[in-house]
């Protein structure tokens, strides 16, 4: 293998970052997942034309141009694709994109981009397929997953006992929500008292509004006031409601939240918690159950893991804090034992 020789713009080498976040809706609340609320809603800091300068050291490639980090083929790996999915030389994969750095629309409003993205083209790369990206929205991906429309799902998928039931997932990060207030706050996130009387943006039917409301019915059982949640129908109205102190937390997946914190003058990050709480959970490429892809895209991944191509992917979306020491398999029968 070899890494691309054009490589990303970036200043000097990425400050820490800690991981992650989401998962995605699935149509009921046991499946529901995160969408992140005012992800694309922030002022950037300065940068050169298609880049974003941030103040921990990372210069985000925002062109359609990405001069992505790439991998070589793996025959041995490529032998292995299901006959149903590799015969059209095409891996074709879900997204989201609306999730800066995860995956987002690059400065001409519609090439999709983001680490998501760069981590699935290593994966095409070694099975020796094109990476095909559609972008669809969270309530879509599932059922078009299990139709066959789309082979592989990588939008910062998290695993959890609903979705293994009908997905197998192949584990690539780490997966944490993250607090995000002005940046005159004290505020420090770590449990349910913490959030006791505030007024807290979050997604209706996503996973955080799961967690919050599971923290208030904790502060409820102690006596105490529970936090407000408010939800707001665009990102841009999420984050416009924070910085104008009308809310006083907003909850979204961790990288999006250190993002603003780190290209924003007003915002900053006060906590973080893990994704799948009270347990723990991962960031998966996510498969139609049962159809062989899963233990193959995993084999991909720790390929990558050992050629450096992964580490490098990371470090030019300011994620390395993020990686995970190899990837997993994770299924229905495994779950309870390989995804906490």
């Amino acid at each position: 293998m070899a890494l691309s020789s054009r490589l990303p713009r970036r200043s000097r080498s990425v400050g820490t970052l800690a991981a992650l976040p989401a998962v995605v809706l699935l149509g009921t609340a046991a499946l529901a997942g995160c969408a992140d609320p005012g992800a694309t809603a922030g002022g950037p800091a300065s940068g050169g034309a298609g880049t974003t300068a941030a103040r921990n050291g990372v210069v985000y490639n925002t062109d359609p141009d990405q001069q992505r980090i790439r991998a070589e083929k793996d025959a041995a790996l490529a032998a292995k694709v299901p006959e149903l999915i590799g015969k059209d030389g095409k891996l074709t994969i879900a997204t989201t994109a609306g999730s800066i750095p995860l995956t987002f629309h690059a400065t001409d409003d519609k090439t999709p981009i983001g680490s998501e993205l760069d981590i699935a083209q290593l994966v095409a790369d070694k099975l020796g397929l094109e990476l095909d990206v559609q972008v669809t929205s969270w309530e879509n991906w599932p059922l078009k997953t299990q139709s066959g429309d789309f082979e592989a799902v990588f939008s910062n998928v998290g695993v959890n006992k609903d979705r293994v039931k009908l997905f197998d997932f192949a584990s690539y990060r780490a997966a944490f929500m993250g607090f995000e207030a002005k940046k005159d706050a004290t505020y420090d996130i770590k449990g349910a008292d913490d959030i006791s009387g505030l007024k807290v943006s979050v997604g209706s039917g996503t996973n955080q509004e799961k967690i919050l409301l599971a923290w208030n019915k904790e502060l409820e059982d102690k006596g105490k006031a529970p936090a407000t949640l408010q939800y707001y129908s665009s990102d841009a109205d999420t984050i416009l409601a924070l910085s104008s102190g009308r809310t006083d937390l907003n909850i979204a997946p961790y990288p999006s939240t250190v993002y603003r914190e780190n290209t924003r003058e007003d915002l900053k990050v006060v906590g973080k918690v893990n994704a799948g709480w009270p347990s723990e959970t991962l960031v998966a490429a996510t498969t139609l159950k049962g159809n062989g892809l899963a233990p193959v895209i995993t084999e991909a991944l720790n390929s990558a893991l050992e050629d450096g191509s992964y580490a490098a992917v990371l470090e030019r979306w300011g994620l390395s804090e993020e990686a995970l020491p190899e990837s997993k398999t994770i299924n229905e029968e495994n779950f309870n034992v390989v995804a906490h």
